[in-house]
């Protein structure tokens, strides 16, 4: 009898460790970059782009400014973001899209030091999607010397990324029609940043489209097209990039 109890136990904690092992895996499952994103991971108009085991560069055949180091949004594929890049890249701002284990950029928030490292001749921006944008403030929260700003697209600084006393130029944009992002904690945010922040509000403009991988649990429809909602966030973000100091 002893025997069967313990084999219905361990048959028991197996189950158990079946079902959640499944559940996380059904959880983590990415959102894929749509085709024209891995079209966009191309090199064409004056942009070479590289793929690495730690990033995706997107460099301009001529540097005219900062260079920026983006955070994909949780479990977005960072080819997702390969048309933004292309834009912003193609003005003449190197573009590095950080690879995160598990697409959580939660995991790796320090992903950015050996981007810097290897490009010690440029000056950096650093910003991202969402979750990667609370790990990209958290990071320039405590490498505020090595940086020029900071942006956010749908996403927020929290206290560990406070950069209310930094000299940082900071760039905020959000689309009207985002029901992924958390607003209570997005008002709460702004406290964490400098009086100075910029902040863009895109009409129509939604959660997921800030990247190209499809829509997303959550989110509001948009009331643009995703090529209107990046097209505007690019401008904004060269708006700002030719404004910094």
């Amino acid at each position: 009898m002893k025997k069967k109890t313990k084999r219905y136990i361990w048959l028991g904690a197996a189950l158990l460790v079946l079902i959640a092992g499944i559940a996380v895996w059904r959880y983590l499952i990415p959102y894929e970059p749509a085709e024209h994103a891995v079209s966009a991971m191309a090199s064409a108009d004056g942009v070479s782009v590289d793929d690495n085991d730690n990033w995706i560069s997107f460099e301009p055949s001529t540097v005219l400014g900062t260079a920026v180091i983006f955070y994909p949004g949780a479990l977005v594929k960072p080819e997702a973001y390969a048309p933004l890049a292309h834009r912003v890249a193609a003005a003449g701002h190197p573009f590095y899209i950080a690879k995160m284990p598990l697409n959580l950029a939660v995991i790796k928030g320090d992903a950015a030091d050996d981007i810097i490292r290897v490009h010690p001749q440029q000056t950096f921006v650093i910003g991202g999607h969402s979750l990667g944008g609370v790990m990209a403030s958290r990071f320039a929260a405590d490498h505020a010397d090595e940086l020029k700003g900071v942006f956010f697209l749908a996403s927020y600084p929290d206290s560990k990324g406070s950069l209310k006393d930094t000299a940082l130029s900071v760039l905020s944009i959000l689309g009207t029609e985002d029901t992924v992002v958390n607003r209570k904690k997005y008002s709460e945010g702004r406290s964490y940043l400098p009086s100075n922040t910029v902040y863009d509000s895109i009409a129509g403009g939604n959660h997921a489209q800030f990247g190209s991988y499809g829509p997303q649990k959550g989110d509001g429809e948009a009331t643009i097209t995703e090529e209107e909602q990046q097209s505007h966030t690019a401008h904004s973000l060269l708006d700002w990039l030719g404004n910094l100091q």
